[in-house]
C-alpha cells in the first residue's frame, strides 16, 4: 500500500472480486494495529451494522500506515465507538463468552431498533399502493421521480460505515426493500404519467450483471413519458473494474448505449466520499468508458465527521470530478439513522464548510448544491445564515418536496449551533414550518 505521500495509481492487471465480511474482520483489524479489546469492540459493532469490503478498497485506497486514522479505513471499517458504549460492551461480552448466535442476534436487533432503520417515512409514506396492495421495492416520494430497489442489487462492493441504507444489508427481511419485476414497475409508471425519472438504487445496482440489470431496464425504454434513468452507485469508487477489467464490462456498457440510443438520458449518480477514491488511474478509465456510452455522471456524497469534514477535501473532489467531466451535484447532510451521532456535523458547520469550499472553485464546479437534508418533507437545503429583524436564523429552501407546491420556497429556522437535522430546528417568524399542518384553532 502506498504511503500517505505517494499516489494511488491503481492496479495494472485485472483483479478478481472477493467480498471480505465480518468473518474476516478480526484478521483485517490486526492489520490496522488494533489490540484484542479494540478488535472485539469493533466486531461487536459489526454485529449491529454491516461490514463488507473487497481487495480494491484494501489494496488501492486504504493507507495502512495511517490506519485506524486513515479516512478510507474509517469510511469502511466499524469503529469501536460508533455505537453507545453500553451496547458495545454488552455485545462484546456475548462474543467473548461464545454466547449462542441467536442471543447475539437478539442483542444486535435491540440496538438496531433504536437506530431509526428507515428514516424520512421511507416505509410509511413512500411505498405506493397499487392494484390490490403495495408495490414491493418501489418508493414514490416526489411526483416526477420513482425509486426502484431491484432484488439482485441489494448489496454493494463495499459498505460505508455511515450508510443510511444499512438496514438493507443486515439480513432482516422486515427491514429490506426489494422488487423482483421490471414489468410491474413499467405498469406502475404507465398508471402515473407524471413520472419522468426512475432511480435504480439499493444497495448498488452495479453489483448486478448486465443481463440481470437489463431485465429491469429494458421494459422501461418504450415508455415515452420516461426521460431519465438514473443509477445510484458507488462502483466507480469501490470497484471501477465493473467498467474496465471485469468479464462483463463491455456487455454492461452496451446496455448503457441501448438506453441512450432509446432517447433516454442515463444519469450515473456516483458516490465519491473522499478525494483518494478519485486517484487511481483505473477510475479515470472507467469514467471515460461510461461517458462514451452517452451517460452523464453526477457526483454526490454526505458530509461525514472524521472522513471529509473540511473545505479542502470537497474543493479537491469537485475540481477533480470536473476535470474528469463529471458534474458535482449534491453535498448531503448525514441522515438521521444508524450511527448519526458519531458521524454527523452540525448544520452551522456544514454550511461553513460548504461555503468555503464553494468559494474556492470555478463556476463549472458550482453545479453542486448543499448542504442538503433528505428529510420527510423533501430535500431541505441550508442556503445561509442571516441576521433578520435582530434574530440570527438559518435560511432554508426545499429543493424537492413531497408537496410540489413548496419546491423552491424559502423559509427560516432559529439559529442553533448544535442542530444536526431538520427535527432539531424550530421555526423563525412563524409558528410552524411551511410543510407542517396548520394547528386547528378552538
Amino acid at each position: 500500500m502506498p504511503s500517505a505521500n505517494e499516489p494511488h495509481t491503481g492496479a495494472t492487471s485485472p483483479r478478481k472480486f472477493r467480498a471480505y465480511t465480518a468473518a474476516h474482520l478480526d484478521q483485517l483489524l490486526s492489520r490496522a494495529g488494533l489490540g484484542p479489546d479494540e478488535r472485539l469492540a469493533a466486531r461487536a459493532v459489526a454485529t449491529v451494522l454491516p461490514f463488507r469490503t473487497n481487495p480494491y478498497v484494501l489494496d488501492e485506497l486504504i493507507d495502512w500506515d495511517r490506519a485506524p486514522d486513515d479516512p478510507i479505513y474509517r469510511l469502511v471499517f466499524p469503529q469501536p465507538d460508533m455505537l453507545p458504549e453500553a451496547d458495545v460492551s454488552h455485545i462484546a461480552g456475548l462474543l467473548r463468552s461464545d454466547a449462542p448466535r441467536r442471543e447475539v442476534n437478539a442483542a444486535a436487533n435491540q440496538v438496531r431498533a433504536r437506530l431509526n432503520p428507515h428514516p424520512a417515512g421511507q416505509l410509511e409514506l413512500n411505498v405506493p399502493s397499487f392494484g390490490d396492495g403495495t408495490l414491493p421495492g418501489v418508493q414514490h416520494k416526489y411526483d416526477e421521480t420513482v425509486l426502484f430497489f431491484p432484488k439482485q442489487g441489494q448489496t454493494c462492493h463495499a459498505y460505508c460505515t455511515y450508510c443510511f441504507r444499512w438496514a438493507q444489508f443486515v439480513g432482516e427481511p422486515d427491514l429490506k426493500m426489494a422488487g423482483e419485476e421490471g414489468d410491474s414497475l413499467a405498469t406502475y409508471l404507465r398508471a402515473h404519467p407524471k413520472v419522468t425519472s426512475v432511480l435504480f438504487t439499493g444497495g448498488d445496482p452495479m453489483i448486478m450483471s448486465a443481463s440481470v440489470l437489463a431485465r429491469y431496464v429494458e421494459p422501461l425504454l418504450a415508455l415515452e413519458q420516461l426521460e431519465t434513468i438514473r443509477i445510484g452507485t458507488k462502483s466507480l469508487a469501490y470497484w471501477p473494474d465493473t467498467f474496465v477489467g471485469d468479464s462483463g464490462a463491455d456487455e454492461m456498457l452496451r446496455l448503457f448505449e441501448k438506453v441512450t440510443a432509446a432517447g433516454k438520458s442515463l444519469a450515473f449518480m456516483a458516490h465519491f466520499t473522499h478525494p483518494r477514491e478519485l486517484e487511481p488511474e483505473v477510475v479515470a478509465t472507467a469514467v471515460r468508458r461510461v461517458q462514451e456510452t452517452g451517460s452523464v455522471i453526477r457526483t454526490q456524497a454526505p458530509l461525514i465527521r472524521t472522513i471529509n469534514d473540511d473545505p479542502e477535501t470537497w474543493r479537491s473532489m469537485w475540481r477533480r470530478q470536473t476535470t474528469l467531466g463529471m458534474v458535482p451535484y449534491y453535498l448531503f447532510v448525514e441522515r438521521d439513522t444508524g450511527p448519526q451521532d458519531y458521524f454527523a456535523v452540525p448544520l452551522a458547520r456544514a454550511h461553513d464548510i460548504f461555503q468555503e469550499a464553494y468559494r474556492g472553485v470555478s463556476g463549472l464546479c458550482r453545479t453542486v448544491r448543499g448542504p442538503s437534508m433528505s428529510a420527510t418533507p423533501g430535500k431541505v437545503c441550508v442556503d445561509g445564515v442571516a441576521e433578520i429583524a435582530d434574530q440570527k436564523v438559518f435560511v432554508l429552501r426545499l429543493l424537492q418536496a413531497r408537496d410540489a407546491s413548496l419546491v423552491g420556497r424559502p423559509f427560516f429556522a432559529a439559529y442553533d449551533p448544535n442542530a444536526v437535522w431538520l427535527d432539531d430546528l424550530k421555526p423563525a417568524f412563524a409558528d410552524r414550518f411551511p410543510f407542517e399542518p396548520a394547528l386547528e384553532r378552538v
